[in-house]
């Protein structure tokens, strides 16, 4: 059996809706934030979640988030990116790749990462089935992100390809 290393990148911005909507929760990490404006998307637009999968995806060379669920199919509105994350992860296995870790960067004035990274860091990791690392960001008052208009993530994914294919 060979193994061979790769490492995928992934990057996900959404915009904040314009005020605090219960129906539109902010959700980070699988984790949600009331009192929060949400953030604008097809799905739950749990950006962190979505630069997750797409790094995953990179790595195991499948495409990325939008061919596997396009925001131009209904089925996938509203949907929980936590599952979306889950199911490209099975994808990333099916291709015959371990995972060994995936790392993120946010970037966003608000809210607070920090009381909520472990939580958030389990749930991914969860979904995964490996290691997920958050850490968070300012933008210092630079650009859209840091007028507070969203919020973005970068993430680095490491699989190894053991040849096996389930």
């Amino acid at each position: 059996m060979t193994s061979s290393i790769r490492v995928g990148h992934g990057f996900d911005i959404h915009r904040f809706t314009d005020s605090v909507d219960s129906k539109r929760p902010l959700i980070l990490g699988g984790i949600e934030f009331p009192g929060e404006r949400g953030l604008i998307g097809n799905s739950d637009a749990d950006v962190i979640a979505h630069a997750v999968a797409d790094a995953l995806l990179g790595a195991a060379a499948l495409g990325d988030i939008g061919e596997h669920f396009p925001d131009t199919d209904p089925k996938w509105k509203d949907a929980d990116s936590l599952m979306l994350l889950k199911q490209v992860a099975q994808m990333v296995k099916s291709a015959g790749y371990d995972i060994g870790n995936v790392d993120c960067s946010v970037v966003c004035e608000q809210p607070k990462l920090a009381p909520h990274r472990s939580s958030m860091q389990q749930r991914l990791s969860d979904a995964v089935g490996a290691p997920v690392t958050v850490k968070g960001r300012r933008a210092e008052g630079l650009g859209a992100l840091g007028r507070n208009e969203g919020i973005a993530c970068w993430a680095v994914a490491v699989v190894h390809h053991t040849g096996d294919r389930n």
